[in-house]
């Protein structure tokens, strides 16, 4: 089956934009061209699209998405190549959590200090305009 750009679009729900974009990353197959020069695209680019729609889903970066692809692709690849990555992966989005919860935690001190009154005085502004403690 041969598909317009926006036919693979609509069918992986993948934006013509995105789509574009994957392409100069080098992320999808080549696209072919038909008579006229559109890009054509088939069924291995909409289930490559939808691929890369689903692991963007899961906040994996457009580098690692790359290996999967290429590790999807091969159908030889040993599987914990493909653990390797997911792993790291999801220790990276268990700190970038960590590193949230730890902003929060802060936030709601302070909101907890500020009475929220007519006085000027404010714990948040205080705690934002104290000089920083860390190494510079």
């Amino acid at each position: 089956m041969k598909l317009r750009i926006g036919d693979a679009a609509r069918l992986s729900d993948v934006s013509a934009k995105l789509i574009r974009y994957y392409e100069s990353r080098r992320l999808l197959s080549p696209a072919g061209r038909d008579a006229s020069g559109y890009r054509v695209f088939d069924d291995r680019n909409v289930h490559e699209l939808r691929f890369i729609k689903r692991a963007r889903s899961l906040g994996f970066p457009i580098k690692q998405i790359d290996e999967l692809l290429n590790l999807w692709r091969d159908k030889r690849r040993p599987s914990r190549k493909v653990r390797v990555l997911a792993v790291r992966h999801r220790d990276e989005v268990k700190a970038r959590m960590q590193a949230h919860q730890a902003i929060i935690d802060v936030l709601s001190r302070l909101i907890a200090a500020c009475k929220g009154d007519e006085r000027p005085d404010c714990p948040i502004l205080d705690e934002l305009a104290k000089r920083s403690t860390r190494a510079r």
